[in-house]
């Protein structure tokens, strides 16, 4: 075929649910690719119902919501204007099916169905669609499509079918979690099938949160000997336009070339993109959080504070008898520096009412760990009233080094709607507080310069519920330990191979203990953003009831 057409490259943040949200925007992006000279449009993996839908796809009437949403779409293209690739779901022949349509001249010209259904980390695909045979290449225009949905781009398998069968071009609608440096892997994996095939290819990556996951964008395009030709911005909603004519891609429009971000900016903007999303996506006025002049709640208050605002931000400082003055100072300064609400509600009163009415039943067993975590809990409590007075979603500030290991309170310190810092180990807490203090993200909310205080860094982190504690009373150096739990969550490495790494057998066996005793307390523990390759959600788990130990252990 000799045919040439205009590609518009849609990185869209679409909502998972809403149908007639995600085919307004839609439409209005139809319309500026076509006074870009788009002939084609195309969205990221299932954008019609958003992604990952899990089980509401499932749901006939929802599957119906959304045929019936395409079709219509689909009749408004008989105006010969620009065609669109729309990511669905599709019901056909009795199957459900993860599909890109092609909607063109008024109807639903072709479909294409995903062949391989990822099932593995935060995908479960096969428990609601079927898997697909190998996909024929559609022509549009002249020009014949391969189309590969998302996986289908993973392995060779694919890409080499269409190539076969006669396809100029790959195009790869995605649903793509971010996860530090995977778009490096995104890259590699497309740069091999446009090398392997000589085609060209086109990479559209959705954008946006949608509970645990965040989708960072940064669609590019390469060319038939895999070098990247465009690399659309990160974080953004972006349309892009690239020629294709003569079996190569050549101008490119709509979007500069984008550098990549550095570690810290790439997780920072994770963070912030994630929370904001959940926030607004399910309609919070804001958020309130603990604010207790460490370091967790002051990058959790930062992050907020980038993405919804200081107006939708609100701290509150909840003293107990152990609380110093160097914490209370810290957090007024947290707050002073982020422009957000700060009030003091003190907890000594509610720790002296439930040891009253403890006291008689307990006696002298109410002191220890009891004590401490009645002082967590009735900050819980309050917390939890605040948002239950306001709407207000309470944010979670613990890290995953502390979630990984049990050292937090059940319906204490781990209450709460979303905890943006669940898979942010304590080391990156403190590199990205320092990241912020240097930078502001390109979306950020905040103030510029320095947002939280030079002395939360510095000092040594306490959860203070006694005198003099600190945090290492209970736990090794933190360096240690996120070493040791980057073994063990990240690689899974069994306690002997991760002593092999050079770690203290006894400390490891002890780390390797708490991590299995907790599994009960991240059961209940809210969602929060995943950065990481293996996050303590679904991508790890483990049974609750779980009498192995191993040797040496």
């Amino acid at each position: 075929m000799a045919g040439q057409i205009s590609i518009a490259l849609a990185q869209l943040n679409p909502t998972v649910g809403d149908v007639a949200g995600n085919f307004a925007k839609l439409r209005d992006v139809r319309t500026r690719a076509a006074a870009m000279g788009a002939d084609l449009l195309v969205t990221p993996e299932l954008f019609a119902c958003g992604y990952p839908p899990e089980d509401l796809v499932v749901k006939r009437s929802f599957q119906d919501s959304v045929r019936a949403a395409a079709q219509k779409l689909a009749a408004e293209t008989a105006d010969g204007g620009c065609a669109i690739l729309l990511g669905a779901p599709w019901h056909e022949d009795g199957k459900l099916y993860n599909a890109a349509l092609l909607l063109d001249g008024g109807r639903i010209a072709a479909k294409v169905f995903k062949n391989d259904l990822p099932n593995y980390g935060p995908f479960d695909e096969k428990r609601v669609f079927a898997p697909a045979p190998l996909p024929e290449p559609v022509t549009f225009r002249g020009v014949s499509l391969g189309i590969l949905i998302c996986e289908d781009m993973w392995s060779t398998d694919v890409a080499f079918y269409l190539k076969q069968r006669g396809a100029e071009i790959l195009i790869v609608p995605n649903g793509s979690p971010y996860e530090a440096r995977k778009h490096e892997t995104r890259r590699r994996l497309a740069a091999a099938r446009g090398a392997e095939t000589g085609l060209p290819l086109l990479y559209v990556n959705q954008l946006g949160g949608q509970d645990d996951l965040v989708f960072d964008g940064a669609s590019f395009a390469c060319d038939g000997a895999g070098r990247e030709v465009l690399a659309m911005p990160a974080w953004q909603e972006e349309i892009a336009l690239v020629r294709f004519e003569n079996g190569a891609l050549s101008g490119v429009a709509g979007a500069a070339t984008a550098p990549e971000l550095d570690p810290g900016a790439s997780i920072y903007n994770a963070l912030t993109f994630g929370l904001r999303d959940y926030v607004n996506k399910n309609n919070f006025p804001g958020v309130v959080l603990g604010l207790s002049g460490g370091v967790d709640s002051a990058l959790a208050a930062a992050i907020a504070v980038d993405a919804l605002g200081p107006d939708r931000v609100w701290g509150v400082m909840l003293p107990s008898p152990y609380t110093s003055a160097d914490s209370t100072e810290d957090a007024a300064e947290t707050a002073r520096l982020l422009g957000c609400k700060l009030d003091t509600i003190p907890i000594t009163g509610a720790m002296e009412t439930f040891d009253a009415a403890l006291s008689p039943i307990l006696g002298g067993k109410g002191g220890g760990i009891v004590a401490e975590n009645i002082q967590s809990r009735s900050r819980g409590l309050i917390l939890m009233a605040l948002s239950n007075a306001t709407g207000y979603m309470v944010l979670s500030t613990g890290n995953k080094s502390e979630m990984s290991v049990g050292y937090a309170t059940l319906y204490g310190d781990m209450c709460g709607g979303f905890a943006v810092l669940k898979d942010v180990y304590k080391t990156m807490v403190y590199a990205l507080c320092r990241w912020r203090n240097a930078h502001k993200p390109a979306t950020g909310l905040g103030p510029d310069g320095q947002v939280i205080p030079a002395r939360v860094l510095t000092k040594a982190p306490t959860a203070e519920l006694r005198p003099g504690q600190t945090d290492q009373d209970s736990l090794p150096p933190y360096d240690v330990l996120d070493g040791i739990l980057e073994c063990l969550i990240e690689r899974d490495l069994g306690v002997r191979a991760t002593v092999d790494q050079g770690f203290a057998a006894p400390m490891v066996a002890k780390v390797w203990g708490m991590l299995d005793r907790a599994e009960y307390k991240r059961r209940q523990a809210p969602p929060g953003v995943k950065i990481t390759k293996r996050n303590l959600g679904r991508d790890r788990r483990y049974p609750i009831t779980n009498k192995y130990r191993e040797s040496g252990a």
